[in-house]
């Protein structure tokens, strides 16, 4: 069952292509949204393109659109519990989950909604926490797609100056002691957060035209974690680390780390794209976590991998299209 959603459209982020968001419902219950953009030449194949945490969809129209200029077919979607999607009270303006499973549900029903609207082939591409479920997915048996290209995934989540031993306990004592919906830690006051200090960007372009976003829609902004989120994050890695899916996939995966990383383990994923048969690690050099909004010259390393892989799925698609140009 699909209705009709709502997307934001500011004059430095307007909806590119032919876009056709969507309300989907989850098998729980819980309102999803969801977009597809369609480009107007020559279809060459279909991206799924999953957002980190607290990120939306508006936020890569930048992206979704320079997909589109390659020929793809683009199926986005807002995670429960952020952007316009279903949000659980108490924590509604905060990170929260409950397990890993409502997610892969989600992801599962989503591709499964569009699949006949979904020209094959199709790439898996995520950043952050999208990425990381991504992977999950795939290690929980998804074998729709042809290949992966992942930015910044969340294989491990950095735990700063703590060991992420003590850390994983410490989750463990605050879920059991009923403690899964309070913060993580108090929130930021939003009025210390600036491009100056920011930890996810160099490009302040970029960074500002996300502010604007949040401004223009509240709805869309999301604040810290709670506990629940966390134990959701390190199980998880788990999951990801121990899968032997993930050792005899048989598509490429390519994850693009980035070189300042603060907010996930760099060797985490070197590891993932270590053990995958056709696996391929690359970090950016000075990037800050949010590669694709990230400077030019820095995307353009994102962009590079990602045709890489595009390139050897859909040759034959590609070459036709070119072919139609000239």
């Amino acid at each position: 069952m699909t209705e009709v959603a709502p997307l934001l459209s500011i004059p430095d982020a307007p909806a590119p292509g032919r876009a056709s968001p969507q309300w989907v419902f989850a098998k729980d219950g819980v309102r999803l949204r969801a977009a597809l953009f369609t480009p107007d030449g020559p279809i060459r194949g279909s991206v799924i393109l999953s957002q980190g945490r607290a990120e939306f969809i508006e936020k890569y129209f930048e992206v979704i659109g320079e997909l589109l200029e390659r020929g793809f077919m683009v199926l986005t979607h807002d995670w429960r519990g952020q952007g316009l999607s279903g949000r659980a009270p108490p924590a509604k303006m905060w990170g929260h989950a409950r397990g890993w499973r409502p997610f892969i549900s989600d992801y599962n029903h989503l591709l499964d909604t569009f699949e006949d609207r979904l020209p094959r082939p199709w790439i898996a591409m995520g950043h952050s926490m999208g990425g990381g479920l991504t992977t999950l997915a795939l290690a929980e048996g998804e074998d729709r797609f042809a290949g992966v290209v992942l930015s910044s995934p969340m294989m491990c989540v950095a735990t700063g100056e703590r060991s992420l031993t003590s850390v994983k306990h410490l989750s463990i004592v605050m879920n059991l002691a009923g403690r899964a919906r309070e913060l993580l830690l108090p929130p930021p006051d939003p009025h210390d957060e600036t491009f100056e200090n920011n930890i996810l960007t160099h490009d302040r372009g970029r960074w500002e035209r996300t502010v604007q976003q949040g401004t223009c829609d509240p709805d869309l902004k999301e604040g810290g974690v709670t506990w629940g989120w966390l134990q959701f994050a390190l199980i998880l890695c788990k999951r990801i680390e121990t899968s032997r899916v993930l050792r005899r996939l048989p598509i490429p995966l390519t994850i693009v780390a980035a070189e300042e990383e603060k907010l996930v383990m760099n060797s985490a994923s070197k590891a993932v794209a270590g053990h995958a048969p056709h696996g391929r690690y690359l970090e950016v050099e000075g990037a800050y976590h949010e590669i694709l909004m990230e400077t030019d010259a820095r995307r353009a390393v994102f962009w590079s991998e990602f045709d890489a892989v595009a390139d050897l799925v859909a040759p034959a698609l590609m070459a036709e299209a070119e072919a139609m140009v000239a």
